[in-house]
């Protein structure tokens, strides 16, 4: 698929030849010579893409520079590029979430399969990232009585339940778990629950909000 990669590495000759190939691909490719570079010029992280990244540079490492951009929340899927075999610092670059490890030289089926699947990976996550601030907006936009009757509802309570803990008829409830359905634009109580799970609300979540 179409989109972006954003070459980080120190040696001028490789930058070129990856940014020829990649353009005959047809991807978009912009390259830095540094990781501050990389910092300076920060990618857009809403348009489809991926870093390929060299695991050393001068006075710096790409873990360091990958530590960086997941602290600026940047989340993009980050391609390691090595001419050395380091176990250590493999493991540790997969472990703080790194999509891929490649070693230099790369062949060219290789490294683009590679893109295209980490691309891939970052459209979706976007679009579910997406997805969820919106079920959030949705949950933030419930009255506080409605919260209360969402999170009692995904944890298995029945109307005439619930009613008892809030201290209101059956009706009132009834009312509220309609509203609350409609607000959170879903038609029956899985898919309710199913929200619920994927912004933190699910049972677990719930309980523990009603005891704070």
């Amino acid at each position: 698929m179409p989109g972006w990669v954003y070459v980080v590495d120190d040696d001028a000759s490789f930058r070129i030849a990856v940014e020829r190939r990649l353009k005959q691909s047809g991807y978009e490719v912009a390259t830095y010579g540094s990781a501050q570079e990389l910092l300076d010029r920060l990618p857009n992280d809403a348009v489809p893409g991926c870093v390929l990244l060299d695991v050393r540079f001068p006075g710096s490492t790409g873990p360091e520079l990958q530590a960086r951009l997941r602290e600026s929340d940047f989340t993009m899927p980050i391609i390691f590029l090595t001419a050395y075999t380091d176990i250590a610092l493999t493991v540790k670059a997969v472990k703080d979430g790194a999509f891929d490890f490649l070693t230099k030289p790369v062949a060219s089926y290789e490294l683009l399969s590679v893109i295209e699947r980490a691309i891939a990976h970052h459209a979706t996550m976007y679009n579910l990232k997406g997805r969820l601030n919106t079920v959030r907006g949705q949950a933030a936009a419930l009255t506080p009585r409605e919260r209360e009757v969402f999170l009692l509802v995904v944890t298995g309570k029945r109307n005439k339940q619930i009613a008892v803990i809030l201290d209101c008829t059956e009706r009132t409830v009834k009312a509220h778990r309609q509203r609350v359905m409609e607000k959170m634009q879903v038609r029956t109580l899985a898919e309710l629950v199913s929200l619920a799970e994927r912004i933190g609300l699910g049972a677990a979540g719930a309980q523990t909000t009603q005891t704070i």
